[in-house]
């Protein structure tokens, strides 16, 4: 069975083609081809880089329209030098990461015209990203209309969590228009979950686990008996962490003052918050944390300020999600910083000695990948994990396809 993945950005484009024989295999395989479009260099034109056969190309489109890109990207799929299939006939389902399912999808589905409808609905949730997936699922309906198409949602993964973890502390009024905590990564979260318990031989169901998703984007989830009870986005991703570029959790009375006393107003807190804060914000460099390290070794003070506040409040969340399980047994760091800084993990794990949390400091400074970073008598396990969202949307797919 040929899955093809389509996971799209607010400005990129990211899609891959797995073949799966026989049973579901218990790790990731190899895609038979990946692409990866990226329009935010130069306006009016797209970088698009896809791997087949063991081999990576590069090339310049003459076009920025999500829809133009999707279809000159998948002519690769079966045209020229990358070919892996004759036909998109060939491909049996394609699913779609789509960021916001609203308090209703609590599962991934199988694409008609009302989740479509729906999805179109909930962009008032999500409005950089909804949209975005809409124009990849039509793109493949205008190429085969009857491709079987099925929506993975970032936010069902937490859609379990109790009342008292969804419902904010407004007017319950609030609660009844859908303003509450969604959460998100929720992709992610699922697959290091499982991926978690696999590396340890354990029973998911067994397993008191804080995920640690330390990307541009930031969230932990706290994860017991296979389901997220907590987690620290909410109502949008803003909410929660120090992040990239965004903000995270901040009092909301900073607003109404830079709104009456500064002349803000909602576009301007909408940039500030989401564009122009967290560790970019704070350091005054970038959103990356390489460039920060970097400036730290040369004495930047602000610098060393931006990592400062993003691991003490990386650690009180922590603490936070551990508070919510009544324990821990598995703490597990992803995502493009969890999976290689090494300093950064070790300084998040420190103030959590008390509890006999220990790190194997060679294990953890070579970041390995998928691998136990404890000590053999440490009380808790602590894992690097390499989030594949891509994977864990064809095994949705492929889960929805069987039970048909």
């Amino acid at each position: 069975m040929k899955i093809l993945v389509f996971n799209a950005g607010s400005s990129s484009h990211k899609s891959s083609l797995y073949d799966i024989n026989g049973q579901l295999p218990a790790t990731a395989p190899e895609p038979l081809w990946e692409a990866e479009a990226d329009w935010t260099k130069t306006q009016g034109k797209t970088d698009l880089k896809i791997t087949a056969h063991g081999k990576t190309t590069e090339q310049e489109l003459d076009t920025d329209t999500r829809t133009e890109v999707i279809d000159q990207m998948l002519k690769t799929l079966w045209s020229g030098d990358q070919k892996v299939i004759n036909d998109l006939s060939e491909i049996a389902v394609v699913g779609h990461r789509v960021v916001h399912g609203g308090p209703d999808f609590t599962t991934s589905v199988r694409i008609d015209r009302q989740v479509k409808d729906d999805i179109q609905k909930l962009a008032v949730f999500a409005p950089l990203h909804n949209p975005a997936d809409l124009e990849g699922i039509n793109a493949i309906e205008q190429i085969k209309a009857d491709m079987p198409q099925v929506a993975v949602f970032d936010t069902s993964f937490h859609r379990q969590m109790p009342l008292e973890a969804k419902v904010y502390p407004g007017p319950y009024e609030w609660y009844e228009q859908d303003i509450q905590r969604y959460g998100f990564h929720g992709i992610s979260h699922q697959y290091c979950t499982r991926r978690s318990a696999q590396i340890l031989g354990k029973d998911i169901e067994e397993l008191r686990l804080v995920n640690c998703h330390l990307g541009n984007g930031c969230s932990l989830a706290a994860i017991k008996n296979g389901r997220s009870i907590d987690t620290t986005m909410g109502f949008t991703p803003l909410e929660g962490l120090m992040m990239g570029t965004r903000s995270g959790s901040i009092d909301p009375s900073i607003l109404l003052y830079l709104e009456r006393e500064k002349g803000y107003n909602a576009d301007k807190l909408d940039q500030t918050l989401n564009k122009q804060s967290g560790l970019k914000g704070v350091s005054g460099i970038s959103s990356d944390v390489r460039a920060i390290r970097k400036e730290m070794q040369a004495g930047n003070e602000r610098a060393s300020l931006a990592l400062a506040i993003f691991t003490h409040r990386l650690r009180s969340a922590i603490g936070s999600m551990i508070a919510t399980l009544g324990g821990i047994d598995v703490l597990t760091f992803t995502g493009g910083i969890g999976e290689h800084d090494q300093e950064l993990r070790a300084n998040a794990c420190e103030n959590f000695g008390f509890m006999n949390l220990k790190l194997d400091q060679q294990k953890n400074n070579t970041s390995p990948v998928d691998t136990d970073i404890a000590t053999v008598d440490s009380a808790v396990r602590v894992l690097v994990v390499h989030t594949q969202e891509d994977w864990e949307i064809a095994r949705e797919c492929w889960r929805i396809v069987k039970q048909k």
